[in-house]
């Protein structure tokens, strides 16, 4: 059997021989790069270890291979490693992978989630060996409820394993699993091994100091350089219209294909002659496009009489309809295709599929990746992407946006920084504060009671929550204790208050995170709708709704209500951006693609005609040189930097006295002439620093985090800042804005 190019493995003589016979057992031919270098690293359990590679790279056999082999040789029947997952799904999937190599080596594994039997559960606590599957959530359950028997747990450890890194990092969860982490290691007096296991980010060196806080340096790095199969790459471009239902003299009464726009007709169509008969998986943004896009695509099937192979996939849906998903890509005795959000991203074993379809810009390039990932796992079989970039007819009231198809764009954008191995660095930086919030709360529970000096050095001397000084951690306890969270008895001893202990032995503190909410929007009492709000929200400002601009006149936080009246301006933007914050490398990379003239060949006709568009109004308004842009009552910043970037100068313009808001490309200022931009602008970048507590005063949706309703005034501004905003990146903007070109008409509206 060839083990490596010259004929031997080092690694594989290393494992014990139970071991080498199941991997015989697997047919494999040899160890992959990241299994080789692995093995004699963590096996020996003495370092932190980041493993960073692609979708079925084998990170997982990489891991376990040598955790299991060490406790072969360290008496197996007393030892144990937890390994977290973000996802129930994952410990369900990993159970079945793991199963058989741990049964042939007779090392259990047990899952630990809310659908296992109390009894599996009770003989782990009775005799803590083997490898514990949970998440965050459940692992805090523990400590809350059983925080007398870490100790036991504890002391049989041998290493902690976080799978799917990234999906954590930047995170509430992420905040709460560092903590968590953190404890354990408190409890059992000792350093524990940490075994990452991620997707490769953009700067590997920040997830080892997420891995491993204030020590990152001190961790391990594995990163598999093995270049990828080959990859076959489409862009589609489609001219969307409007409609049937639009049609002033309608014939008939309108279907539910009458109600859909043409674009996405179109894209419906072309997805079901393309991917019928084979395993795929379409990345529509959003669920509300998932749930149309599924709906018409099996309303194809039923037209030609042939079993449904489409299937919606999202957070939103119950269990069962997912799983019926996971399980007819699985199945693998039919086609199918899952049309899906972000939940499809992570490792879920769905078996191969044939291709990825995204429908608009991807949230991120690091994203893109995650899916590309799961496409050309066949030996022999190249990857394939088709990704598809609706965009509006342009006229004379066209926005800006349109004009340079900032949707195409950004998506060409990213598909060559996605080729050139580019990824978004992670965000470790960011205070958490609503996370710090439920850990105060679950330390209590675990000790029965702290004195606020150990919660200090729990919560932060090892760098979890250390962006914090000790006047704030202390104003934090008061306010909880304000907010009857907390109270102190007399000896000095912090306790659970009568909401703080109500709130603990509810089930649902022990995440520590919240879904998105929807805000209903009203206009003269009629109620248009509701959508997410994911950037700041100021009285005054602009926001675009069913095809719209609307003026926000005022926000009920409590009731989740923004009134608005129809705001002036033109058709606004088709593009809309999506949930994800664009980085500011990104949005350089699109400045180059306007900028260049040379064709792309991974775009389809209609993409490329687009394209031309938009470089030639590039070129044409002088946009290579010009930054600031008269538009009709306003001025048109255009800053080609991302979204943290951008907010924050919108808000640092506001309080210039300006109405600027973040409108993707650019930062839009309504009501203001050239000279009082510039004056905002000179005035922005002498500040020497920005002040939350002033920046953010009159922003309204601050408190989006579980516990932010419990934080004092000035650490929920400066926890939101941490998080969301660039102010120093937005400072150097503003002072770069004034020695560029600016004034003229861009030929555009506001």
């Amino acid at each position: 059997m060839n083990w490596s190019a010259s004929g031997y493995s080092r690694s594989f003589e290393q494992l014990d021989t139970r071991i080498q016979r199941w991997i015989y057992t697997q047919g494999w031919n040899e160890l992959r790069n990241v299994q080789e270098e692995a093995i004699p690293v963590i096996g020996k359990g003495a370092q932190d270890v980041l493993l960073a590679a692609a979708t079925a790279a084998g990170k997982t056999e990489a891991a376990f291979l040598p955790i299991l082999n060490r406790l072969l040789n360290v008496q197996p029947q007393q030892r144990a490693v937890v390994y977290v997952s973000p996802l129930k799904a994952l410990i369900n999937d990993q159970w079945g992978r793991l199963a058989a190599l741990c049964q042939h080596v007779e090392i259990p594994v047990i899952p630990w989630h809310g659908d296992i039997s109390s009894r599996i559960k009770q003989a782990f606590i009775k005799k803590p060996h083997g490898v514990l599957l949970i998440t965050p959530e459940s692992l805090e359950a523990i400590c809350v409820t059983r925080g007398s028997w870490l100790p036991t747990l504890t002391a049989a450890l041998d290493y902690l394993v976080v799978d799917e890194l990234h999906a954590f990092i930047g995170t509430e969860r992420g905040k709460q699993l560092q903590s968590l982490l953190n404890r354990l290691e408190l409890v059992a007096g000792r350093k524990l091994p940490r075994v990452g296991l991620s997707a490769t980010l953009g700067d590997m060196n920040l997830a080892a100091e997420f891995l491993r806080p204030d020590k990152g340096s001190g961790v391990r790095l594995i990163v598999d350089s093995t270049q990828s199969g080959s990859l076959q790459l489409l862009v589609k471009g489609v001219l969307d219209r409007p409609s049937c239902a639009d049609d002033p003299t309608p014939k008939q009464e309108p279907g539910f294909e009458d109600l859909v726009s043409g674009g996405l007709l179109d894209i419906g169509a072309d997805l079901y002659k393309k991917l019928r008969g084979s395993n795929n998986l379409v990345f529509p943004n959003s669920r509300n496009r998932v749930e149309l896009l599924a709906d018409l695509l099996r309303r194809c099937c039923d037209r030609e009489g042939i079993p449904n192979e489409f299937w919606p996939h999202h957070g939103s849906l119950a269990r069962e309809i997912r799983e019926e998903s996971e399980t007819a890509l699985k199945r693998g005795d039919r086609p199918a295709t899952a049309i899906c959000t972000t939940t499809l991203e992570l490792g879920i074993d769905i078996g191969a599929v044939r291709s990825i379809a995204q429908i608009g810009a991807p949230p991120s390039v690091a994203s893109l990746r995650q899916r590309m990932g799961r496409s050309g796992r066949r030996a022999g079989e190249a990857a394939i992407l088709r990704c598809y970039a609706m965009e509006s007819p342009c006229t004379a009231h066209s926005d800006l946006s349109d004009l340079l198809r900032e949707g195409l764009v950004q998506t060409i954008a990213m598909l060559r920084l996605l080729l050139a191995r580019w990824f978004e660095p992670p965000m470790v930086r960011g205070i958490h504060a609503s996370t710090l919030v439920q850990q105060i709360l679950s330390v209590i529970a675990e000790r029965g009671g702290a004195r606020a000096g150990q919660l200090w050095n729990i919560l932060t001397h090892d760098g979890t929550f250390a962006n914090l000084t000790q006047a704030e951690f202390l104003a934090l306890l008061r306010q909880l204790g304000a907010c009857d969270l907390l109270i102190q008895g007399p000896s000095g001893v912090l306790l659970h208050g009568a909401l703080g202990e109500k709130m603990v032995n509810h089930y649902s503190f022990y995440s520590a995170f919240q879904t998105d909410e929807e805000f209903r929007l009203v206009c003269q009492g009629r109620a248009l709708g509701a959508l997410p709000i994911h950037r700041p929200l100021v009285v005054g400002q602009f926001i675009v709704f069913a095809g719209r601009r609307w003026l926000v006149l005022d926000v009920d936080m409590d009731k989740k209500l923004i009134t608005v009246k129809p705001g002036p301006g033109g058709t606004p933007p088709a593009f809309g951006g999506g949930s994800g914050k664009v980085h500011d490398r990104v949005r350089a990379e699109m400045r180059r693609v306007l900028s260049e003239s040379g064709e792309i060949g991974y775009l389809d006709s209609v993409a490329r005609a687009l394209l031309r568009e938009a470089r030639h109004y590039y070129r044409e308004a002088g946009l290579e040189k010009r930054t600031r842009l008269d538009s009709g009552n306003g001025v048109l910043l255009l800053t080609w930097r991302g979204d943290r970037t951008n907010d924050a100068l919108a808000l640092l313009l506001k309080k210039q006295g300006l109405q600027a808001i973040n409108a993707g490309l650019m930062v839009q200022i309504a009501n203001a002439d050239d000279r009082q931009v510039l004056d905002g602008l000179r005035s922005i970048s002498q500040q020497v620093e920005a002040d939350p507590s002033v920046l953010l005063e009159d922003v309204k949706n601050l408190q989006r985090e579980k516990w932010d309703w419990a934080l004092p005034d000035a650490l929920l501004k400066k926890s939101f800042a941490s998080i969301h905003l660039d102010l120093e990146s937005a400072r150097v903007v503003a002072e770069s804005l004034l020695h560029q070109g600016g004034g003229g008409k861009g030929g555009v509206t506001a």
